[in-house]
This record gives C-alpha cells, sequence and structure tokens, in this order.
C-alpha cells in the first residue's frame, strides 16, 4: 500500500510518501508565500525521489482541520482533483490527532494545541493506551486560557499554539505542564499517511466528492454573512 499524505493545515507544508513499512520520500517547506505556490512541486518531487509516478499511488491521505482557512481548502481541493483523476481513495486526518501522534511516547495525557489565531486556539485531548492513540475529548476551539483551565493531572503540550501560548499554560498548570521538543510541533505528512492505513485496510476511506476542511468554528466570510 502506497499512500501520498499532504498537510497544509498551519504555516508548514508537508508532503510524503510511504508504504506499509517505510518512509519513501518527505519534504516539509516553511515558507511565507501561499501553499498553493509551492504544493504540486513538492508532490512532484516526492514522487520522483521514490522513484515513484501517480499511477504507482494506491491513495491519498490529507489532513481535515482543524487549521488554517486556507491551508486546508488548498491541500483537500488538490488531493481531491488528483483522486478523482486517478481514481484512487482519500483518507482524512485530523491534524490534532497527527500531532498527538507525534508524541504518543507520553505517559502523560497529550494536548495537542494549534493556534486558531483571533486569540484562540483548536485544542483536544489523548492518551496513548495499549499500543493505540485513543482521544479523550472532542476537538474545540477556545481562548488559551480556556483550554487548560480543567486539568487535574500532568500533561503534554505539542503543537504551534503550545509554543506560542507556553506562558499561559505554565501560569495556568505550573509544573504539571510540559512540552514536546520543537521539532515535534510541526505536522508530518508521513505521520498522516501512518494514520490512514487502518482506514484504508478497512476500506473506510471518505467520499471524495463530500471530503471538505473542518473548521470547527466558522469563517469570517460566514459571520458575515450572518450579520448581513
Amino acid at each position: 500500500m502506497r499512500v501520498l499524505a499532504v498537510d497544509t493545515a498551519t504555516t508548514s507544508c508537508s508532503v510524503a510518501i510511504v508504504d506499509k513499512t517505510s518512509l519513501l520520500s518527505e519534504f516539509t517547506l516553511y515558507r511565507e508565500q501561499t501553499h498553493s505556490k509551492h504544493l504540486m512541486d513538492m508532490i512532484k518531487a516526492a514522487l520522483r525521489m521514490s522513484g515513484l509516478n501517480f499511477s504507482d499511488l494506491d491513495g491519498f491521505a490529507v489532513t481535515r482541520g482543524p487549521g488554517s482557512f486556507t491551508g486546508l481548502r488548498i491541500g483537500i481541493s488538490t488531493i481531491k482533483g488528483l483522486a478523482v483523476v486517478l481514481e484512487k481513495p482519500v483518507v482524512g486526518v485530523s491534524s490534532l490527532e497527527a500531532l498527538a501522534l507525534q508524541v504518543s511516547y507520553s505517559r502523560d495525557l497529550i494536548c495537542p494545541i494549534l493556534d486558531a489565531r483571533k486569540g484562540e486556539v483548536y485544542f483536544s485531548r489523548y492518551r496513548f493506551l495499549n499500543g493505540h492513540l485513543k482521544n479523550q475529548t472532542k476537538e474545540r476551539v477556545a481562548p488559551p486560557d480556556k483550554a487548560v483551565d480543567d486539568f487535574s493531572e500532568s500533561c503534554l503540550f505539542v503543537g504551534n499554539g503550545a509554543l506560542l501560548y507556553k506562558e499561559i499554560i505554565l501560569e495556568k498548570m505550573g509544573k504539571f505542564a510540559s512540552f514536546a521538543p520543537l521539532i515535534q510541533n510541526t505536522i508530518r505528512a508521513s505521520t498522516l499517511a501512518y494514520l490512514s492505513m487502518a482506514k484504508f485496510e478497512k476500506n473506510d476511506t471518505d467520499d471524495i466528492e463530500k471530503i471538505s476542511p473542518y473548521y470547527i468554528r466558522k469563517s469570517d466570510a460566514e459571520l458575515n454573512l450572518m450579520k448581513s
């Protein structure tokens, strides 16, 4: 099973190709430009470095959110286009779950946090139990102090929101808060690829026509429309 995965949920852009047991290629890029400027070039480079063609792929994985509204649209629309043309299945993956898996070695509660702008964060909570990542709460959006105001145990924080609001988290939680190494705060496309494998094996894939970004909160355009 060869899966090409794309993450465009945050300011970083990541593309990876994996098979059942190996990472074949991976590129992660930070640029001020919109992801649409370089995403297809990264996909083509990943294929070239893997020695593969589009026809060699068995499926696609993509972050469905939460995250940047524009970034998610770019990633999902690109993967939808490829999936339709190549007639390959697609699996959408939570950006928060991907971050949590990257620190699954933790025995503490895992709290991935992404910057949601406007003084808010996207967050959820996970545990790694018996070799599996288990979601403990729904994915939510809230101000950073509200996202950490009901903890009663040690927690490992990961994600760009954890970096941005580290002082607030420490003020609220003190010694009960720990933070992932810097390199793990960036979503890696290879992580989503491996998260998608179990769904591909069960044929639990998404409807290509219906897969769409999961924003949690409404976009500015939707809010403005409601006010008009």
